[in-house]
Parts: C-alpha cells; sequence; structure tokens
C-alpha cells in the first residue's frame, strides 16, 4: 500500500463527495456521469498506477516507475478532469468562497505553472532526469517517492485543468493558437528522453543489480529500453488528447469572439476599423 497516494485519493474522494452534496444544496444538480468519471477511472487509475503492479515494483523496475510517473502526470488528470472539480467548487461554495478560489486560480504562482506554455517544459524536465543517476534515486528512495506520488499528480492536474474547464476565458483565439502551437511542439519534445532511453547502449543511471531482483526481472540493460519504450509511447499517444482540447477550446473562443463582433452596431465596426486602420 502506497500510504501518502491513499492519503490523497481519500482526501479528493472525501472533498468532490462533500462538494456535490452543497452543490445540491444550493440548488444545482450534479451530472451523475461526471461523478462516476471521477471516482471510478480517475481515482480508480491513480489507485491502480500507486499500490497496483507499477506501485509495487518501480522501485525495482524502471519500466513500471516510467509507467507510473507518466500516466499520473499525463493520463490521471485528464480522467479526473472528467468530473469538473473547478466547476464542481463553483457549484458549491459561497460567494465568498468563489471569491477566494478565483483568487487563488488567479494567482501568479498558479498560473505559471497551469500556463499551457510552461507546463510541458515541466515534463521535459522531469524525464530528462530518467537520463542521469538520480533515475535510480527518484526510484528507490522513500522520501522522493512520497513527493512523486504527490506532485506529479497535482502538476498534472496544473497543466490539464486550465485546458479542461477554460479557467481563463478571455483569451484570444490567436493567443490560443499560439499556445496550440507551442504546446504541440513540446508534447513531442517530451518523447525526446524516451527515445533516448530506448537507443542508449549503457545503463544511464549505473545501477546494475538490486537487492530484491526476481528471476522475470530484465536484464538493467533491457529494463531502461522498455522504460524509453513506455515513455516514448505515452508521450506520442497523450498527445492526441490534449491536442483535441485545445481545438475545442480554440474554437469555442472563435464563437465567442464571432458573437461579439456580431453585437456590435455599424458605428462600433466602423471606428475599430479606424482604430486599426490608424495604428498601421
Amino acid at each position: 500500500m502506497d500510504w501518502a497516494a491513499l492519503a490523497m485519493i481519500s482526501m479528493f474522494g472525501v472533498l468532490y463527495g462533500l462538494g456535490i452534496r452543497a452543490a445540491s444544496r444550493n440548488g444545482h444538480t450534479w451530472p451523475l456521469w461526471r461523478t462516476l468519471a471521477f471516482y471510478v477511472p480517475g481515482l480508480g487509475s491513480m489507485a491502480l498506477l500507486t499500490c497496483g503492479f507499477t506501485g509495487v515494483y518501480s522501485a525495482d523496475l524502471r519500466w513500471a516507475f516510467t509507467v507510473k510517473v507518466s500516466l499520473l502526470l499525463f493520463v490521471v488528470p485528464l480522467l479526473l478532469g472528467l468530473g469538473r472539480p473547478i466547476t464542481l467548487a463553483r457549484a458549491a461554495l459561497p460567494a465568498r468562497g468563489i471569491a477566494v478560489l478565483n483568487k487563488v486560480l488567479a494567482h501568479r504562482v498558479v498560473r505559471f505553472f497551469s500556463n499551457s506554455l510552461v507546463a510541458p517544459l515541466l515534463g521535459l524536465a522531469l524525464f530528462s532526469t530518467f537520463l542521469t543517476p538520480a533515475f535510480h534515486t527518484l526510484r528507490a528512495d522513500p522520501v522522493a517517492e512520497t513527493l512523486l506520488t504527490i506532485g506529479i499528480p497535482l502538476l498534472g492536474l496544473l497543466m490539464a485543468l486550465p485546458i479542461i474547464e477554460e479557467a481563463d476565458f478571455q483569451r484570444s483565439s490567436v493567443y490560443i493558437t499560439l499556445e496550440f502551437v507551442f504546446v504541440f511542439i513540446e508534447l513531442l519534445v517530451d518523447a525526446v528522453p524516451g527515445i533516448l532511453l530506448r537507443l542508449n547502449g549503457q545503463v544511464l543511471d549505473h545501477v546494475t543489480t538490486t537487492g530484491a531482483m526476481l528471476g522475470w526481472f530484465p536484464d538493467p540493460l533491457r529494463d531502461q529500453q522498455l522504460a524509453g519504450d513506455a515513455l516514448w509511447f505515452i508521450c506520442e499517444i497523450v498527445d492526441l488528447p490534449l491536442i483535441i482540447l485545445m481545438f475545442i477550446r480554440f474554437s469555442r473562443s472563435d464563437k465567442r469572439e464571432a458573437r461579439g463582433f456580431d453585437e456590435l452596431t455599424d458605428a462600433q465596426l466602423d471606428q475599430l476599423n479606424a482604430e486599426h486602420l490608424h495604428r498601421r
């Protein structure tokens, strides 16, 4: 049992349940499918990764650790995001609580980590450590494992929730287009550490044996290659849902801007054209 993971899963589950009850008291009916999505694939996948096979053998098998970390970062937050926890919080909280929530979400630290132009670089920095001796420390050290178990899903949520829930509704379609291009490039770059792990002919963390080597374990080099295969595949395949979400976000922003122009009078349009020509 990964007690740090179980504590976080329990906290998420209790808070979400309390949010549903509070939202009901405020007159909001929360969709059942969102509740099931949050608890079953969301929290269920987190429990499976941390307390199942990948959690048990992550200290000894590089590929198990890689699968666990990469899925906690990229996939679990997307599944939790289907439950729309921020939207639920706004439906459950009183006006003062919503103001505090908006203030927290607008804080520069939160906005920095949730910025789609910055977040992919954090994943690249994390996976780059797999090419160094720190790879063994991250797997084998209990403190590092606990910090990763708590920090990685939170980082993933900061990366995914702004895209899923459209936290910043005022961004223009032009900005979102640039954001989309950058995210597309960075998500592909995230696969580079996996490629290097797969193609390297030596054990990069310099650990060739552990105290828990079992007969069915692959040799260290093959283990590293399997870790590279997993990281390469996951970083490539996870592009698809994120890119789809970015397209949806762009489409909604474009429609919102189009409605805004449609609501302008002829005089306001003439004024906008005049200001545009003046700037040129």
